[in-house]
């Protein structure tokens, strides 16, 4: 079985052999697995052993060619099954982290419960789809090390197990892209974070906190961003010096709340009875009648004499043909019988309409919705896959008008689409008609996100060809030809704004410091770039022990945001939760306040910033982020 189970890639040697303690393992064959190792070898100067199902399919030879480039930091195993054997071939048992990062839930906690069996000790970061199942799997695991080592803190406990999703961790960056001018927000310690543009003189709206990016005017050839720029001097105007048409990208601290803008209601009984079920035609119709019937109640008052309870009673009894001749009341006693049971004829179609349409209302509730004629200014999503799910999620969450594009009636999102009552197109978006459907014409923005790179780029480029200016948002699993497509539709259509996306390389900065046992709290789409929110242990960031706020600062690479005031034994594990006892963040701590081996901080920082600050500090840090 280890034969066909497992065998080494370049080079040729074991990999359990020479990796010794502190090695790392990656489990895919997929995009992610392959930026993982990257980052991990590069950014954290960290040994890596990747099980590869193969390697000639899917990223395995991108796999294979990094091995051979770093022959001293990274080793490919081919494991065709991540069995126990492919474990131990890795040297599982000297490891201190293994990342899962294949799209099976299940295989995953398979190969999690093994791990964690070879070696309790070991941190384990799982990609899961499915939040329930991954809350048990974290639950479960994290029991297991508790049981072995009793003493652990809980943030050592947070950090033996982190169970995160790729396409919760890319769908903020997407709706940011597709949508422009909405901001984005992570939740710390019970306060949301926003990212936010904002033009050259443009008063903030929240509390804010630093510049994150600069950049010129969107998507003009030739204008570049910076992350993190340097402070500027005191005393200068920061907004007067920018260029014209210039843009920030500000982090703003705003008060405590989710990040949901609204959840719809069910309506109450009588909006649910007369507005949901029937038509605005058989209201006014029913609303006639019943005018017509109190007319013919106060007739009857008049002409008879009687009380108008008795009047109203036989008059519904008339409309109903319960009542009998009456030969009392004279000649118009008489008509006025005629016309209530003429009105009595009129109510039966009225209440079979009103019971057909009903039926047909709860018929068409569970089926999908069509794009309404008026739709505009809308976004239009391809894709209901699991990516394509969470971020309808999001854009449900934003208010923003959506229409969906499927192939399969049966994918993830399509069920989430119709209980949020969003209009869905089934069918193929390459083919012809179908984006029209969903009227793509009027449409803000398009976003496609299937799961393959040539449908999502024909879609792009078939949207462009209907609307020029169409803003369009790709997923990409390939990182090049991410790069140059995006080249591509920027030169062919300047005047459009374009943005494509990796799933991976949002995704690889959370899964990486993960594995490094660092908290990230959320990430943020700047530009092409992606940056981080991440809580950093001072005692395991030799770069920020012992320096002020000012002086950690590395433009381009990190900030300091927050120091957390709590004492280490009653820290949160988890900062993006609020704390019973209330925010103990201290945001836009002084500049001269000293940085010391027990503080825990808040930082901003571009995925190789993150892997500087878990280096050694005679390694020189880089200027620029170097990133697509």
């Amino acid at each position: 079985m280890l034969g066909e189970a497992a065998v080494a890639a370049v080079p040729e040697a074991r990999a359990g052999e020479a990796d010794g303690d502190g090695h790392m393992i990656v489990c895919g064959g997929g995009p992610l697995a392959h930026r993982l190792a990257v980052q991990l070898a590069a950014l954290y100067e960290r040994r890596v052993v990747v099980l590869v199902p193969s390697l000639t399919e899917d990223h395995g030879p991108r796999i294979a060619e990094l091995a051979r480039e770093r022959p001293g930091s990274v080793r490919a195993v081919q494991a065709p099954r991540l069995d126990v054997a492919a474990l131990e071939l890795a040297g599982v048992g000297g490891a201190v982290a293994l990342a899962l990062t294949s799209g099976d839930d299940h295989a995953n906690l398979q190969v999690a419960l093994n791990a964690r069996q070879l070696n309790p000790d070991l941190r384990l970061v799982v990609r899961v789809f499915n939040r329930r199942l991954g809350n048990r799997i974290e639950q479960a695991l994290d029991r297991a090390v508790l049981a072995r080592n009793p003493e652990l803190t809980r943030a050592e406990l947070e950090a033996s197990t982190t169970v995160l999703s790729t396409s919760a961790t890319a769908a903020p960056a997407l709706v940011a892209a597709a949508v422009s001018g909405r901001s984005q927000a992570v939740q710390v310690d019970g306060r949301l974070l926003r990212a936010t543009v904002r033009r050259a003189g443009e008063p903030p709206s929240g509390q804010e906190l630093t510049t994150v990016a600069a950049v010129g005017p969107l998507d003009e050839p030739g204008t570049g961003s910076s992350l993190l720029p340097a402070p500027e001097p005191v005393g200068t105007e920061r907004i007067g010096a920018e260029p014209v048409g210039a843009e920030r990208v500000v982090l703003e601290l705003l008060g405590g709340g989710s990040t949901t803008a609204r959840r719809r209601r069910l309506p109450g009984l009588p909006g649910l009875l007369f507005a949901s079920l029937f038509s605005a035609r058989l209201r006014w119709a029913l609303a006639g009648l019943l005018a017509l019937l109190a007319l013919l109640a106060g007739a009857t008052v008049a002409f008879t004499g009687q009380s108008p309870a008795h009047s109203a009673w036989l008059t519904v009894l008339d409309v109903l043909g319960i009542a009998d001749p009456t030969d009392e009341g004279g000649r118009s006693g008489k008509v006025l019988q005629i016309l209530t049971a003429v009105s009595g004829m009129l109510l039966m179609p009225l209440l079979i309409a009103l019971v057909l349409e009903a039926l047909g209302t709860f018929r068409t509730a569970t089926a999908l919705r069509r794009p309404p004629r008026g739709l505009a200014d809308h976004v239009v999503l391809v894709g209901l896959g699991r990516l394509g799910s969470r971020v309808l999620e999001q854009l449900w969450d934003l208010d923003v008008p959506v229409v969906c594009v499927e192939a399969d009636p049966a994918a993830v999102g399509v069920a989430r689409a119709r209980a949020f009552g969003v209009p869905v197109v089934i069918g193929d978006a390459t083919q012809d008609g179908v984006l029209e459907a969903a009227k793509v014409g009027r449409a803000q923005a398009l976003l496609a996100l299937s799961s393959d790179d040539s449908t999502n780029f024909e879609v792009a480029l078939a949207g462009r060809e209907s609307v020029p200016r169409l803003r369009a948002v790709l997923r990409l699993f390939d990182d090049d030809f991410a790069e140059n497509v995006y080249l591509t539709l920027r030169d062919s259509y300047p005047e459009a704004q374009t943005r494509s996306r990796s799933v991976a390389y949002l995704a690889a900065p959370a899964f990486a410091s993960a594995m490094m046992g660092r908290q990230v709290i959320g990430a943020l789409a700047v530009g092409r770039e992606v940056l981080v929110i991440a809580a950093v242990e001072v005692a395991r960031s030799p770069r920020l022990r012992g320096v002020t706020v000012a002086d950690a600062h590395r433009p381009g690479l990190w900030r300091v945001l927050a120091v957390d005031l709590a004492p280490p034994e009653l820290r949160s594990p988890d900062l993006a939760q609020s704390r019973p006892g209330g925010p103990e963040l201290l945001w836009s701590p002084p500049p001269d306040r000293v940085l010391v081996e027990g503080d825990r901080v808040v930082v901003a920082a571009t995925a190789r910033g993150l892997g500087l600050l878990g280096s050694r500090p005679d390694r020189p840090a880089r200027e620029h982020h170097q990133g697509r």
